[in-house]
């Protein structure tokens, strides 16, 4: 095969990003048994940005499931590659992730999936050719024997000769992969690609703003070599996909979005699913204020609340700032930062799932709380053509105080999808010894961040917290879903995640043990 820097994306796509228009419409398809389907009923979506209505994608019903479950069914249990058999497509995934991994490094590739993620979740270049760049070296990181390594096992030595006990990681089979709107290339490549190496056959759906991109990345999969069969792409709404999920045939899904949507699968599929949710997350910032770093808290502070408009998973909900670090000047200095965010360069922009009633709706119920005030921001944009029904508001920061945050957990811990985050202050030993039970309190333990240097502060905070993926140092952030570590919750038994080889192992393969005796015993033995 030939390698993809050769081909263009005229080639393997069958819309450009900036041509894309209500003049001229994307036509979106599923993919089903190796071919592009069109759906009985198509549905707009709508331009984030300028409120036209520019993609026609298939709002497939309940009545058009049956393609899709019949094709999942092809997929025995065992799935389409196991250790035992059909081992060669260890080495073709190898291959193809390779080829992936080249056409996205190219000039062509990543400016092409930089600004098809931008057309559909407005964030900056940077933010959204992050994405391409996290992709390329997580498929980088498993090109040439690298697949193959994720199904490695282990023996352990039996009783006697011939007798020995080999565990081996196994496939699911027919699975489901659903992926969020706010990072549409990152996320779906790595669970898609994760359920892929492992053997099992999966059905994709997207969130409808953004199945653009699943479907461009499934387009370049097949002409990077994707057997045509391995794969099926669905674009629907949740209710559908809800329906999908809990028949039979399919034995596992992976979900990563809200929380609320996670909780309701894990009843629905009677717990056969792993689930990277949303959280509040918090950061908490040490007693050991560094003049010299204020600037660069600072920063991280106002590109962890603030980065594609408050819409990450690990986007920072909570900051708690100790009263030193406030003498310098931090939400000061943080406020600034945020200011200077602008429709003009997208680091500031809509809102995909909180509308600007619902904003203020939450504002004004912290506000209710005794000392709460607005710390900075609480205005919506102007100036813009962002539709109705999205949000746009400005960069915002309520500021309650420590003690009412006990008295008011639920409200001021429930999470705002958007650029608003609650600030407090604290001093005391047990001013943290009451912040931390309230960060422990919380349901959802995704990411967090401990800003200090000295070893005893942060020992005594992530020694008595649970969150997954924290963040500890004076460089500590909360966001960040890079490949080269583990990323996903914690303190819960159903918790995903993605990045690692064991992220893949722990959620797209179970442990299989094979007991083999091949001795023939002597008589009367």
């Amino acid at each position: 095969m030939n390698r993809v820097r050769t081909a263009t994306t005229d080639d393997i796509f069958p819309w450009q990003p900036d041509e894309i228009s209500g003049a001229k419409p994307a036509h979106l398809m599923n993919f089903i048994d190796g071919k592009w389907v069109k759906a009985n009923k198509y549905r707009e979506v709508v331009d984030p940005v300028s409120g036209e209505a520019f993609i026609q994608m298939p709002d497939t019903s309940e009545k058009e499931l049956a393609p899709f479950i019949q094709s999942l069914a092809k997929c025995p249990k065992y799935g389409l590659h196991n250790p035992i058999l059909n081992g060669e497509r260890y080495l073709m995934y190898g291959q193809i992730s390779e080829r992936l991994a080249d056409f996205l490094r190219s000039s062509e590739g990543d400016s092409y999936f930089t600004r098809l993620i931008q057309r559909v979740m407005p964030k900056d270049t940077a933010q959204c050719r992050g994405e391409v760049s996290v992709a390329a070296t997580f498929l980088e990181n498993f090109s040439g024997d690298q697949v193959r390594f994720l199904a490695k096992g282990q023996t352990t030595p039996g009783d006697r000769l011939g007798h020995e006990a080999i565990d081996y990681r196994w496939p699911h089979g027919p699975v489901a992969v659903i992926t969020p709107f706010n990072f549409p290339l990152e996320v779906m490549t790595l669970q898609t690609m994760g359920a892929l190496y492992m053997g099992n056959k999966p059905v994709l759906k997207q969130a409808t703003t953004t199945s653009i991109v699943a479907e461009a990345f499934v387009r370049l999969l097949l002409h990077c070599g994707m057997p045509a069969q391995d794969l099926l792409l669905i674009h629907c709404g949740g209710q559908v996909m809800e329906k999908l999920v809990t028949d039979p045939v399919i034995q596992f899904t992976q979900f990563t979005g809200s929380t609320s949507v996670a909780e309701r699968l894990l009843k629905l599929t009677r717990g056969r699913c792993r689930i990277e949710d949303a959280g509040f997350d918090w950061k908490i910032v040490g007693p050991n204020a560094i003049p010299s770093m204020l600037d660069f808290v600072a920063a991280q502070c106002d590109m962890d609340a603030y980065a594609a408009s408050g819409q990450k998973c690990s986007a920072q909900s909570l900051l708690a700032v100790h009263e030193n670090w406030m003498k310098l000047g931090l939400l000061a200095r943080t406020a600034e930062l945020s200011a200077r965010r602008t429709m003009k360069d997208l680091t500031i922009g809509p809102v995909l799932t909180w509308t600007n009633e619902m904003i203020e709706e939450h504002i004004n119920k912290l506000l209710r709380i005794k000392g709460a005030k607005i710390q900075f921001g609480g205005k919506r944009l102007k100036r813009h053509s962002i539709p109705s029904c999205y949000g746009s508001f400005e960069p915002t920061a309520v500021f309650v105080p420590l003690k009412s945050i006990a008295s008011h957990v639920a409200l001021v811990t429930t999470e705002v999808f958007g650029p608003l985050q609650v600030i407090t202050t604290w001093e005391t030993k047990d001013d943290l010894k009451l912040l931390l039970n309230i960060c422990n309190s919380m349901e959802h333990h995704l990411t967090a961040g401990v800003v200090d240097n000295d070893p005893d502060f942060l020992n005594n905070v992530l020694g008595q917290t649970v969150n997954g993926t924290t963040y500890a140092g004076i460089r500590a952030r909360t966001t960040g879903a890079p490949q080269w570590h583990f990323f996903g919750p914690c303190g819960h038994p159903a918790a995903g995640g993605i990045g690692t080889i064991e992220a893949i192992r722990n959620i797209w393969s179970l442990n299989r043990t094979i007991i083999k005796d091949t001795n023939v015993p002597s008589l009367g033995e």
